[in-house]
C-alpha cells in the first residue's frame, strides 16, 4: 500500500509539472501575440499618419494650382475684353475711314511756282510762302509773286467757281521791332488783304472771298514755313 501512495504521488507531481509548463508557455506566447499586436498597431499607425500627410500635401497643392488656373483665366478673360474693345474701335475707325471720300492725291494748284495744294476736311488749300509774295516786314505784294496769283486765281475760277474762299496770313513767333506794324496779327491780315486784293483784279468775285488772320498763332515746321498766306477753298 505504501509503495502504491508513492507512486501515485509521484505521478501527481509529474502531472502538476506538466500544467505548469505548459502555463509558462501559454503566458510567453501570450506576450509575444501581445507585443506584436502592438507593434503592429503602432505600424498601422504610422502608415495612416504619413498616408493622411500626403493627402493633405496634395489637396494643398491641388488648392494651389486651382487658384493660379483661375488667375489665369481672369487675366485671359480681362485681356479678351480689352482686344474686344481695341477691335470695336478699329471697326469705327474703319467704318469712319470708308465713309469719307478718298483724297486726291493732287490738287488743281499743284505745278504752281511757291505754291504747295493740300486737301483737308471739306476744303482743298493753296498755301503760299510769304517769302514768295512780301519782303521781310512788308505787306506789298511782289512783283514776281503776281505770276504765281495769275495761276491761283485761274484756278479758282475754273476748279472751284463760286466756292467760297477764305484767305488766311500767318506769320512766325517773332514779335514785331523794326516794321511798324503794331503786331503779328495785323500784319498777317493786311497780308492777307493783299492778295485778296490781286485776286480780285484777277476776276474773282468778292462775295466769295472772306479774310483771317492767325498770325502767329499756328506755326508751321520753321519760320519760313510758318510765314504763309493760305487760300482755301471751302468745298462743303
Amino acid at each position: 500500500m505504501e509503495v502504491q501512495r508513492l507512486v501515485r504521488m509521484r505521478i501527481n507531481r509529474m502531472f502538476q509539472q506538466s500544467e505548469d509548463a505548459a502555463m509558462k508557455r501559454f503566458m510567453s506566447l501570450a506576450v509575444v501575440l501581445v507585443a506584436a499586436a502592438m507593434v503592429l498597431g503602432g505600424c498601422e499607425a504610422d502608415t495612416l499618419k504619413k498616408e493622411n500627410a500626403l493627402l493633405m500635401e496634395e489637396n494643398e497643392n491641388l488648392r494651389n494650382e486651382l487658384t493660379q488656373r483661375n488667375m489665369a483665366l481672369d487675366e485671359a478673360q480681362m485681356e479678351a475684353r480689352d482686344n474686344d474693345i481695341q477691335l470695336a474701335q478699329l471697326r469705327r475707325d474703319l467704318s469712319d475711314a470708308n465713309s469719307r471720300p478718298v483724297a486726291n492725291t493732287s490738287t488743281a494748284f499743284d505745278g504752281i511756282p511757291g505754291v504747295q495744294g493740300s486737301y483737308g476736311a471739306g476744303e482743298v488749300t493753296a498755301t503760299v510762302e510769304s517769302d514768295v509774295l512780301f519782303d521781310p516786314g512788308k505787306d506789298s505784294l511782289k512783283s514776281s509773286a503776281k505770276r504765281s496769283l495769275d495761276a491761283v486765281a485761274q484756278v479758282l475760277n475754273s476748279s472751284y467757281g463760286g466756292k467760297p474762299v477764305r484767305i488766311g496770313g500767318h506769320t512766325d513767333t517773332d514779335p514785331i521791332r523794326k516794321s511798324g506794324h503794331e503786331s503779328n496779327y495785323h500784319l498777317a491780315f493786311k497780308r492777307a488783304y493783299a492778295v485778296r486784293d490781286y485776286l480780285l483784279s484777277r476776276g474773282v468775285s468778292a462775295d466769295r472771298i472772306y479774310l483771317a488772320s492767325y498770325g502767329p498763332d499756328r506755326p508751321a515746321g520753321s519760320k519760313n514755313q510758318s510765314r504763309r498766306v493760305e487760300v482755301t477753298v471751302i468745298t462743303n
